[in-house]
This record gives C-alpha cells, structure tokens and sequence, in this order.
C-alpha cells in the first residue's frame, strides 16, 4: 500500500490540443434504447492503447458525471499519454440494474475489440477505468467477463469482454460490509429489523441498484443479491487483470475500507494489485489530476505488458 498527500456525431476539439471527441457513438441498441459512448481521440501520436472510461456516480451516467471528469483531466491527461478513450455510458439506475449495466459494459468492451481497426487500437491492449460508482463497475466488469461465444449470431458477442488492466478511484465494493462495523442490510433494515422491511436511505438504494422495481423485498434476498454485485465478496478469476486503486482515507461516502475489503481478496488470490491512500482526501480533490497522471503511468506499464505477452 502506498500513502501520498492530496488533495449523430458531433466532433469537437480541446483548447489544450491533446484530443478530439466524438459525441454519441451508439454501441448497443437494447430495449429499444440506444447506449452511447464518446471517443477521445489523442491528437498527437497514439500509443493504439484504448481506455475505457465508466461514466457512472451514484450509478447515473449525466452531466454532472461527465463535468467531473472533464475536471480531474482523465481525457487531456490519458490522450497526452496517447490513449484513445472511449467514455462508455452504461445506462442510470432505476432503469438499469447493477448486473445490466456491468453487461452493458461488457458489450461495450466487445464492441471495440470487433472495430479495433476503425477505432485503430489494439484491441489486446484495453484497460478500464471509474471513479465511486464507475470504479465498482469496472471492477465487476473486470470480475466477471468472458471470452465471448464463436457461435453467436451477433458478431460483437464473439469477441472477449476481458479487459487487461482495471483501475478504479474509490470504489464500492462490499454492500453488506460498509464500514466494517457489521451487517449493512440489516442494520438499515426497518424498525426491529422486519424480514419484509426496506428502510434507510442506502438500503433503499441497494435495493433499487439491485432489482430497479421498486418492490418491497425480503432481507436474505437483497443480501444474496447484495453480495452478487460485491466484487470484494466475489471468486477471483485466475485471469484477473492488474489492478490499481486510489482512495483518500478522509473519504465520507465510500470508507476507505471498501478498496481495502477488495484489496484483501485480490491479495489473497496473487493478483498484481495495489492500492495508493491519499492522505487527507474526501471523495474527490483538488490536485486529483496528479493521481490521474499516475493511473497513466500505470496503464503505460501494465498495458505494455499485456502486449509483450500477446507476443
């Protein structure tokens, strides 16, 4: 662990020069719903490694999302290391659930690997990367991704979901286990703790992200559902990706407990894993775009080992 201190497309083109974006490319068409990504491309030489960046807070993808990451330089400080950057949207709750937008994510990583020659990237070198509810949704996607089906009638779902490095800004990761004080669900269950209760505001919000109905569940039903969606809680795969977390321990919406809780796990299954606490830091500040720099360089390393190992 390493502590430091803190704190229909449409083109356009940065006033710092280091990318230009295409805005609303449509990845996936489901429900009848289109799903978009925009693609910053770096203006000067490419490095033809892809970055997935998750727009996810509070597990909403809008606005005010992506003015935060405009803020912390993920775009200028990735496609000055040469990155293209494909900001996905995986789709809000209540109109999607955890699990449908970790699939959504998982097509998203497919469809770039199938147009990896109009994107002109390797589409063995593809990281992924979010922040709070973006960073648990990469690493759920990390967790949980697949090689694909040769025999698929879309070709897209032909293609691996796999990503080869997952880095995450402080993330959830243990649903049941906010603080390490205990039984999150049923300590926010209902007054005395009634089987059929939802009560407290992040219960209410787990059960929402969990099954987006809104109906009233039993308590062992949103735990085991809890705990499906708890990447600290899941079975490390053996191919699991390197992994990079970055948490301020001042953090008051998610503890810094929730990057330690997954850190653990990767830990106890030997996967490349670290995790930089910066001391003093909330959710969020100020000099952010200096961690942002070192998630670059991180990538930069990870990235060209998956490569030399492709060889």
């Amino acid at each position: 662990m390493l502590v430091v201190g803190v704190l229909a497309p449409v083109m356009s083109q940065a006033d710092e020069g280091t990318f230009e974006r295409e805005e609303n490319h449509v990845y996936r068409v489901i429900h009848g719903t289109g799903l978009i990504m925009d693609i910053w491309r770096p203006v000067g030489e490419s490095n033809r490694m892809a970055l997935v960046d998750v727009l996810s807070g509070a597990w909403h993808s809008g606005a005010a999302q992506l003015n935060d990451h405009i803020d912390a330089g993920i775009f200028d400080v990735m496609c000055a290391h040469g990155y293209t950057v494909f900001m996905v949207r995986p789709g809000s709750r209540t109109k999607w659930t955890a699990k449908e937008m970790t699939d959504n994510l998982h097509y998203a990583t497919r469809y770039i690997r199938h147009h990896a020659n109009m994107f002109e990237i390797d589409p063995e070198r593809i990281g992924m990367l979010g922040a709070s509810a973006g960073g648990h949704l990469a690493l759920l996607t990390a967790m949980t991704a697949d090689n694909g089906d040769p025999q698929a009638e879309d070709p897209v779902m032909r293609h691996s979901a796999r990503i080869q490095a997952a880095a995450a800004f402080f993330p959830p990761t243990d649903f049941l286990d906010w603080e390490s004080g205990g039984d999150t669900v049923a300590a926010e269950a209902g007054e005395g703790g009634e089987p059929d209760a939802i009560g407290g505001e992040r219960l209410r919000n787990i059960a929402d992200l969990l099954f987006g109905d809104g109906r009233e569940r039993a308590l062992e039903e949103i735990r085991a559902a809890a705990a499906s969606v708890s990447p600290a809680r899941l079975d490390v795969p053996e191919n699991m990706p390197p992994v990079l977390l970055i948490h301020g321990d001042a953090d008051p919406v998610v503890p810094l407990q929730q990057s330690e809780a997954v850190m653990e796990a990767l830990e106890a299954a030997s996967v490349d894993a670290e995790l930089i606490v910066v001391s003093g830091a909330g959710h969020g500040w100020p000099t952010i775009r200096d961690e942002v720099e070192i998630m670059a360089n991180w990538f930069n390393e990870k990235l060209e080992v998956s490569s030399s190992n492709q060889e």
